[in-house]
């Protein structure tokens, strides 16, 4: 009798089938597994979610060298204005008439609503008047009126939403795409994907208030599960990296020879260890750091800036605190002309306590925005402004952000407003997006996010996509997940695309 799996076609269990089956299977996965390395398989249909994971192949003797988007790019470098503390969006950019109509009355619905710090008073219109700004008369503050007055080249997202009210977590979401720690930054993200054209600088740089870092502190540019070499290397303007200057009596024909002979034990060990990409990294990090100590202090040297350069800054100013920000605006500035890809620079840090050094204006919003505004605003401006009259804008691109927004009530008992993640602005500027343009909008009182609702990882995917990343392939693996800095969201706003 014959046995059913003996029959043609069901020859599985016979030796010579099953060993053919399993060669070709085989086969098969080894050629899948190569074609994706190699980002050779065809692309997927529209109806398939999943898409083949873009991971970029670093030379571990190089790891900073540029290396090509996934599709022609619009920006080449970004520069990130962070402003930590959460600013109001209504003291600021989102003009709502309704809520200065309604100025101390209850807020409809409103009844017992308990946000971060706990209940709510009455409506509060903004402390300061809105006024027409540039030829397409965008209503923005006299808080900061220099940079109201580029709203021509700016285009406002007002409807972005974050997932958390609490800063530190808000920081993270913001800058790394989760609320926890541990998650690499959007800018270590960018260095890791495309790394930067100038080998002689970090790519990626953050520069911290002069008052102090954020609430977050390292967490807002570290590279997190992502090699340690893509994290941002912080200093400012007032304190330059350390422990660059060669030893006294030390010559600089010295310090090159010591180079060169540290070079040649390098390749010397390397070449006894091949393919070893930690030993790789190391070196290539020690080398990084040898070119620093001739390119970035001459990077960092304002000395250079004409005086009326440094007054268009600011960094002639009285105050202490706006000369420091003026001066790490400049350093930015210096930065993006010499191909460092990302700049980060944060306005308001937190050792000085809520509110007193950042943009949490809890119970006194009116006196310390009107300290906080001056300091901001005219640096800023002068860096859009400057970017501009140098041709660096059509190639950078400027994002205007914070971690949250704030609630169109005074919090009971106080002159401030309370932490509101559910609709607050955002900006960006130069190259690739649409301006002047205004995206999305709050309810009447700026309450909520209601049309064109956007989330913190639409944000970042628009970001990338104008640096010519997709943000749903660009990926690391990393404990069993292929990871991406917006998780498993995320859609482009084509709308802002110019």
């Amino acid at each position: 009798m014959t046995s059913p799996l003996s029959r043609p076609g069901l020859d599985l269990l016979s030796r010579r089938g099953f060993l053919g089956h399993t060669g070709a299977g085989l086969g098969g996965i080894a050629l899948a597994s190569l074609l994706q390395r190699d980002g050779l398989l065809a692309s997927e249909s529209p109806r398939s979610p999943a898409l083949t994971p873009i991971r970029p192949r670093i030379d571990p003797v190089r790891p900073h060298a540029a290396r090509p988007p996934h599709f022609p790019p619009r920006a080449k470098n970004v520069l990130v204005i962070f402003c930590s503390g959460a600013i109001s969006h209504l003291d600021t950019f989102d003009y709502k008439p309704e809520l200065i109509h309604r100025d101390g009355q209850p807020m409809p619905g409103g009844n017992q609503l308990v946000t971060f710090q706990g209940e709510n008073g009455n409506l509060a219109a903004p402390r300061y008047p809105f006024r027409p700004r540039g030829q397409c008369g965008k209503m923005t503050s006299d808080l900061l009126p220099r940079l109201g007055d580029l709203a021509d080249d700016i285009c406002f997202i007002h409807s972005l939403t974050s997932k958390t009210n609490t800063h530190g977590p808000g920081e993270n979401f913001m800058s790394t795409g989760f609320t926890l720690d541990g998650f690499p930054s959007m800018g270590a993200w960018v260095n890791y994907a495309l790394g930067s054209e100038n080998e002689e600088l970090p790519a990626y740089v953050a520069i911290p208030d002069p008052r102090g870092v954020p609430q977050s502190g390292s967490n807002n540019w570290a590279a997190g599960f992502l090699p340690a070499v893509f994290q941002g290397t912080a200093f400012n303007a007032a304190r330059p990296v350390r422990h660059l200057a060669p030893p006294r009596g030390s010559t600089p024909e010295r310090e090159q020879a010591t180079r060169d002979f540290l070079q040649q034990l390098n390749e010397r060990h390397l070449a006894r260890f091949p393919g070893d990409a930690e030993l790789a990294a190391r070196i290539a990090s020690y080398e990084l750091a040898a070119k620093m100590q001739t390119s970035l202090p001459e990077a960092a040297n304002l000395a250079s800036e004409s005086a009326g350069t440094l007054r268009m800054y600011g960094a002639d100013d009285a105050n202490p605190t706006k000369v420091g920000f003026a001066r790490n605006c400049l350093l930015a500035r210096r930065l993006i002309e010499r191909g460092v890809r990302f700049v980060q620079v944060f306005n308001g840090a937190y050792a000085m306590g809520e509110g007193i050094g950042n943009w949490d204006g809890h119970k006194k919003i009116y006196e310390q925005y009107s300290l906080h505004g001056p300091i901001l605003d005219q640096p800023a401006a002068a860096l859009i402004a400057d970017l501009k009259q140098r041709g660096l804008l059509a190639d950078t691109l400027v994002v205007f952000c914070t971690e949250f927004g704030r609630m169109p009530t005074f919090q009971k008992g106080a002159s401030g407003r309370d932490h509101n993640p559910q609709g607050f602005t955002a900006w960006l500027a130069g190259a690739g997006v649409r301006a002047p343009f205004s995206y999305g909008a709050t309810d009447e009182f700026g309450y909520k996010a209601v049309e064109n609702v956007a989330t913190v990882y639409d944000f970042h995917a628009t970001i990338l996509h104008l640096l010519g990343l997709d943000h749903r392939r660009l990926s690391f693996y990393h404990n069993g997940i292929e990871r991406r800095l917006t998780d498993v969201h995320g859609t482009v706003i084509e709308q802002v695309l110019g």
